[in-house]
C-alpha cells in the first residue's frame, strides 16, 4: 500500500486551494459572517462545476469517477478555507438529489441522537439514513425520496415532506456563526439512526468494512455516518493546519523585547505542539481514507477533532490579547473546531468504538516490562 501522495492527488490538492483562494478569499469569508452563515447559491454552484460534489460519482453518471482519497484532500482544502455550509451532506446527497452533484441543490442531515440539523433553513433537501425516521410518511405522507447511488436504504426529504419538517423545527443558539442550527424537537424521539455512532459501527461488526466505501457505490447500514465522519476529519484536519501556519507566522512577526515572540521557549513548544498533534491526525486520516475501515475511521475522526480544537486554542493563545477579537480569524477557526467535534461522531462515540475494538476476544493487554516496576 503507497500511503505517499500521487501527482494527481497533489494537483487534485493544489487546484482546489487554488480555486478556494480566488473565490473565497477572507472578505468573502467575512461578508459570510454578516450574512449568519447563509449559503452563497452562486459560490455553492461554482463548487458544483468544479466537481466536489459529483466526485465520486461514476463518470458515467456524470461524476469524477474518484474515491474517497481524493475527497478527503478536497475536504481538507474546504476547512482549511472555512468554507460554510452543509458541504459533507451535499456531497454524500450527489446521485440521489437531484441537483446535488451539480451545486444546484443545499442538502443537509438529520443525524439524530439529538443533534441540530445545519443549515435546516436554506437546504432543498435532508438525507435520512435507516432508522432515523421510523415513519417518514407520517409527515406529510409524500416527498419523501428512497436513497440511489451511494444512499442505498436512506433516502430524503424534499418537497412537502421536507416543508413539514422544517416547520415542526425551531431555530437555536449556534457555537459558530457561520453555522445556523435548528432542532427539531417533535422527531428526536424518532432520530436514532443516521449517526449512531458506536451502536452503528458495531453493529456490523468490527472486523472489517464493506468494499465499497471508498468508491462510494455500495452502500450498507452506517456507511452515511463513517462517511460523513471521515469527511468531517477532513475538515478539521484542514483547519488545524490552517491554525498551524497563522500561529508560527504571527510568532515570526510579532515582536516583544525587542525580539520575535517565536524565539521565547514557551512559544516555540506550543507551535512544536501544534505540528506534533497535526500529522498524526493527517497520518490516520489519509490511512482510514484508503482502508475504509470503521476503526481506523473512528479514530481519525478522534485525533482530528483534538487537533483541530486544541490548535485553535493553542493559535489564540499565541496571538495573545488581539485573538480574542472579532476582528481576527481565529476565534472562528475554534467556534467551527467545537461544532464540528459534535457532528456525525464524537469523541465519546469514537472511544466507544475504539475500545470495542480492543473487546474481550483480544485478551489482557501484557505489561510492558515483566519486572516489579511493572505492577508496582
Amino acid at each position: 500500500m503507497d500511503l505517499q501522495l500521487s501527482d494527481d492527488q497533489r494537483a487534485l490538492r493544489s487546484g482546489m486551494r487554488d480555486l478556494l483562494g480566488a473565490v473565497f478569499d477572507r472578505e468573502a469569508l467575512r461578508a459570510a459572517v454578516e450574512r449568519g452563515g447563509a449559503v452563497d447559491r452562486g459560490l455553492w454552484r461554482e463548487l458544483g462545476a468544479a466537481g466536489l460534489f459529483a466526485l465520486r460519482l461514476p463518470e458515467e453518471a456524470g461524476g469524477v469517477g474518484l474515491g474517497l482519497p481524493e475527497a478527503v484532500l478536497l475536504f481538507e482544502e474546504a476547512g482549511r478555507a472555512l468554507l460554510p455550509g452543509p458541504l459533507v451532506a451535499t456531497h454524500l446527497a450527489a446521485g440521489a438529489v437531484e441537483g446535488a452533484a451539480e451545486g444546484e441543490a443545499v442538502v443537509t442531515a438529520l443525524e439524530g441522537g439529538g443533534r441540530p440539523v445545519a443549515h435546516l433553513a436554506e437546504a432543498d433537501a435532508v438525507l435520512v439514513g435507516p432508522g432515523v425516521l421510523t415513519d417518514p410518511g407520517a409527515l406529510t405522507g409524500s416527498g419523501v425520496r428512497a436513497g440511489s447511488g451511494a444512499l442505498t436504504g436512506s433516502g430524503a426529504l424534499t418537497g412537502e415532506a421536507l416543508e413539514g419538517f422544517v416547520a415542526g423545527a425551531g431555530p437555536v443558539r449556534s457555537l459558530d456563526p457561520l453555522t445556523p442550527l435548528h432542532r427539531a424537537e417533535g422527531l428526536a424521539a424518532a432520530a436514532m439512526g443516521l449517526a449512531r455512532g458506536s451502536e452503528a459501527y458495531q453493529a456490523e461488526g468490527l472486523a472489517g468494512a464493506a468494499s465499497g466505501l471508498a468508491g462510494g457505490s455500495e452502500a450498507y447500514p452506517g456507511a452515511l455516518c463513517r462517511e460523513g465522519a471521515l469527511l468531517t476529519a477532513a475538515e478539521q484536519l484542514g483547519s488545524a493546519t490552517r491554525t498551524t501556519e497563522m500561529a508560527v507566522q504571527h510568532a515570526r512577526t510579532r515582536e516583544q523585547f525587542g525580539a520575535p515572540i517565536g524565539s521565547f521557549q514557551a512559544v516555540k513548544h506550543l507551535c512544536a505542539d501544534m505540528l506534533a498533534r497535526t500529522e498524526p491526525a493527517r497520518s490516520a486520516l489519509y490511512a482510514a481514507a484508503l482502508t475504509a475501515d470503521p476503526v481506523e475511521i473512528a479514530a481519525a475522526k478522534l485525533l482530528a477533532d483534538e487537533a483541530a480544537v486544541r490548535n485553535a486554542r493553542d493559535c489564540l493563545q499565541i496571538h495573545g490579547g488581539m485573538g480574542f477579537t472579532w476582528e481576527a480569524d481565529v476565534h472562528l477557526h475554534l467556534k467551527r473546531a467545537w461544532l464540528r467535534a459534535s457532528r456525525w461522531l464524537t469523541a465519546a462515540e469514537s472511544e466507544e468504538i475504539l475500545a470495542a475494538a480492543l473487546g474481550p476476544a483480544s485478551g489482557p493487554v501484557p505489561p510492558l516490562y515483566s519486572g516489579s516496576a511493572a505492577s508496582g
